[in-house]
């Protein structure tokens, strides 16, 4: 337990799975990374990294959509869409975590009405909550309950720096 929070998963966890997942992806091929801001920064960061280390540099597209106030889930909020730099385009959506699946599911259709040849997506944490709207394609780890912290998602802002996934119940 670190500053009251229980780690999930460490530092060197979340390295070695993006590192893993980084060679999965290789062989699609994705020509846009489409990161979602602001949760999934961190996440895309380093895959993004650990991509072109593997030979791949996508271009990158990021959205902005916003799902949650503080700890209250509410409506899928478009703050910046995709452009037409992804139409025709093979495109991976990064995000941070897949609680309710409305903002993987927004995104999708974002993408594909901006005409997007494929859409695949990753997450740092798909909850797999049962009657999600969507799930991901790829996931760093999965069926984690309660609410989560750090690796680039937060608490009304806090602790998004966190180097590693705690519990913030």
């Amino acid at each position: 337990m670190t500053a009251g929070r229980e780690i999930l998963f460490s530092e060197a966890e979340i390295a070695a799975r993006v590192e893993a997942l980084a060679r999965d992806l290789i062989a699609l091929s994705v020509d846009v990374a489409a990161p979602v801001l602001a949760g999934g920064f961190v996440f895309a960061a380093d895959l993004m990294r650990a991509l072109a280390r593997h030979g791949r540099s996508p271009a990158t597209e990021f959205l902005w959509l916003r799902s949650y106030d503080g700890r209250g889930a509410r409506g899928t909020e478009v703050i910046v869409g995709p452009s037409a730099k992804v139409r025709g385009k093979k495109v991976l959506i990064i995000d941070g975590v897949l609680d309710r699946g409305t903002t993987i599911a927004k995104a999708r259709a974002l993408l594909r009405e901006a005409g997007a040849a494929s859409v695949v997506s990753a997450v740092a944490v798909d909850k797999l909550a049962e009657g999600a709207a969507a799930h991901a394609d790829f996931a760093l780890f999965q069926g984690v309950s309660g609410f989560i912290v750090g690796y680039g998602m937060d608490e009304d802002g806090r602790d998004r720096g966190l180097p590693y996934i705690a519990c913030a119940d």
